[in-house]
């Protein structure tokens, strides 16, 4: 497959110029859309394609765009918002998709801002993105100097303005009203749904959140066609996936692929395990996903098919488990990041996640007691569902699923004095 979202992606490169992307073809799905299509067609374009959001949710884009208010019935200014929080464990996409191709970044918003009829958008970047920052304000300067950004843009009597705002850094920036309410300089929570964000987002406005990736896609559906986007998957959903693999590959990396690509395929692409280590299991799309072992590296990797083993997708971006690696050590580490990254909104993940932590410090250095596996699941299925965003959620699964997959390691941290990794232990 040729590369599509990575297309002009140059390793150890700087990114392309306006010109230089233009003459790659870029900000030619604008031009069409401008020219050829209304904003209703656009979004019928994007909705037939079966785009997913690819921020972690998954939810069909074009379902979230057909959320918003008709223009004449709406407040003003309609906005877009684009999330480039990406704090999530393990995943880097994003980044590689900013840094390497901004301009792909900036005609996706404009194309789907056009399609939604908005007046005004915001890049919402991570404060520790300081290259993707810089990338994008080179990059927004040249589009608004070519006339892609600002009035009547291409004399198309269509007005967007785009502006980057940088992050104070936080995990729940990532969720969408968390983001919102980051924007509107408050702290950053999430909110009480409905109303949802299209209706009534950013200082009472619609707002269009989307992550990215999802945006990156949207110049390449409306060039080429739904059915075109559909025929790039190879199994239940639509597309390309920036997949992402950590942990000892020989190639740690970012690796375009037809959605629906195994997790074996993803790891050939990475060269496979380095030497002296043995594959054991990987939480495939983050750390807010559900471990999958070797009897399960052939299910695929898209959102439909990982829903039917119970299983999330998430950012796609894979964190491998070798055999020389404690399972009970690398979940123990993610949940101090998830009790640290809570926003304290909700008592069951402010409280639940701090304590469930603590459990994990304890059968890491010895202190773990007869009950602590039993507390763990317990604390993990009251947290589970009982909050107002998916933080707790993304934490507690990975506690179930290595509980299941990796009870004897849980057993043999108690049965000695702390964990069997560890030199003296």
């Amino acid at each position: 497959m040729d590369p599509i979202l990575t297309r002009n992606i140059r390793p150890g490169q700087p990114p392309m110029t306006i010109r230089e992307y233009e003459a790659a073809g870029g900000y030619s799905a604008l031009r069409k859309a401008l020219k050829e299509l209304s904003p209703a067609e656009a979004r019928q374009v994007v909705s037939d394609s079966n785009l997913r959001g690819r921020g972690g949710a998954g939810f069909p884009t074009g379902t979230k765009w057909a959320g918003l208010p008709p223009l004449d019935r709406s407040a003003r200014p309609r906005m877009a918002m684009v999330n480039c929080d990406e704090m999530e464990p393990g995943t880097f996409k994003d980044r590689l998709l900013v840094e390497g191709d901004p301009h792909q970044l900036i005609e996706g918003t404009l194309v789907s801002a056009y399609a939604c009829e908005l007046d005004l958008g915001y890049i919402f970047v991570r404060a520790e993105y300081v290259e993707a920052t810089r990338a994008l304000e080179r990059a927004l300067a040249e589009a608004a100097q070519a006339g892609y950004i600002g009035p009547n843009i291409l004399g198309s009597g269509w007005s967007f303005d785009l502006k980057i705002h940088a992050s104070a850094g936080r995990y729940i920036c990532g969720e969408e009203n968390g983001l919102i309410n980051a924007m509107e300089g408050k702290r950053a929570i999430p909110r009480t749904k409905p109303p949802y964000a299209v209706m009534c987002g950013a200082w009472g406005k619609p707002t269009v959140v989307n992550n990215v990736e999802t945006l990156c896609c949207v110049p390449h559906i409306v060039e080429r066609g739904a059915e075109w986007f559909k025929g790039l998957g190879k199994a239940k959903d639509a597309g390309t996936k920036i997949y992402g693999v950590s942990g000892r590959v020989k190639r740690p990396g970012a690796f375009e692929l037809p959605i629906g690509s195994t997790l074996r395929e993803l790891l050939e692409r990475a060269g496979g395990m380095q030497d002296g280590v043995s594959f054991r299991a990987a939480l495939p799309g983050g750390a807010s996903t559900m471990f999958l072992d070797a009897s399960q590296m052939e299910v695929p990797l898209d959102y439909g098919s990982l829903a039917e083993i119970h299983c999330f997708l998430g950012t796609g971006c894979a964190i491998v488990l070798d055999d020389r690696t404690c399972p009970v050590g690398m979940v123990g580490n993610l949940q101090q990041f998830f009790a640290r990254e809570s926003c304290g909104w909700c008592t069951p993940c402010r409280d639940g996640l701090p304590w469930i932590a603590g459990i994990y410090a304890d059968l890491e250095e010895g202190r773990g007691k007869p009950g602590d596996l039993e507390l763990l699941l317990d604390l993990a299925h009251h947290i589970r569902g009982n909050t107002f965003c998916a933080l707790a959620l993304g934490a507690v699964v990975s506690i179930q699923s290595s509980l299941e997959k990796f009870r004897a390691d849980y057993e043999e941290h108690l049965r000695r004095p702390g964990c069997p990794w560890k030199a003296g232990n």
